[in-house]
């Protein structure tokens, strides 16, 4: 009777997984991503999910990449649409953000360029406030209408050019990304 039991509540499990994995497209630390993203111009797919740390030790994000199904890796930067999130596990002052996303392109950009996107980095910087543990940021850039950041799915704003997107995507999935396990883990290498 026991193990007819244990067969019983094994199978239970085994369905709330499935069922769970098709509601979910990823779980990592415990935060769920779904599968897929859909927006009125364009339909993007989880292509990998990650967890960044710094100081080796300490857990700072996990984060989730979504893009349309048949684009390369490789393409991340160019004008496609996407979307990437990341959910906090420490609390950030806002104004923390400017300097590393400036910090993080200089490594990713030559000056001219990164002089000529400064006024927009700016206003996207300023658009920062403080999130606390469980918070969401997210970008989604779509072609000819720019990328939006949103804090907890609300639109905070929008910022023109394709150019802005490849350079503020580089932070995490350019030549020198912030983190090279994290990046990987995004595009599901």
């Amino acid at each position: 009777m026991k193990r007819i039991w244990n067969y019983k509540f094994s199978v239970m499990i085994a369905i709330v997984c499935i069922w769970a994995s098709a509601a979910f497209g990823a779980v990592i630390e415990g935060v769920e991503f779904n599968k897929k993203l859909a927006t009125k111009e364009a339909t993007l797919n989880l292509r990998g999910t990650g967890l960044l740390k710094y100081m080796v030790f300490i857990k700072a994000y996990v984060g989730a990449l979504y893009l349309p199904q048949n684009v390369p890796s490789a393409e991340v930067l160019s004008d496609v649409p996407k979307h990437l999130v990341l959910e906090y596990f420490h609390p950030i002052e806002g104004h923390k953000f400017g300097p590393a996303t400036i910090a993080a392109l200089e490594k990713n950009l030559d000056t001219e360029t990164l002089d000529e996107l400064m006024p927009r980095i700016d206003y996207h910087n300023s658009l920062y406030v403080d999130v606390q543990p469980g918070d969401r940021y997210s970008l989604t850039y779509l072609p000819g209408q720019g990328t939006t950041l949103r804090l907890n799915g609300v639109e905070r704003g929008t910022i023109e050019g394709a150019d802005f997107a490849a350079a503020i995507f580089s932070i995490w999935l350019g030549a020198k990304p912030m983190d090279t396990k994290f990046k990987r883990s995004l595009l599901g290498m």
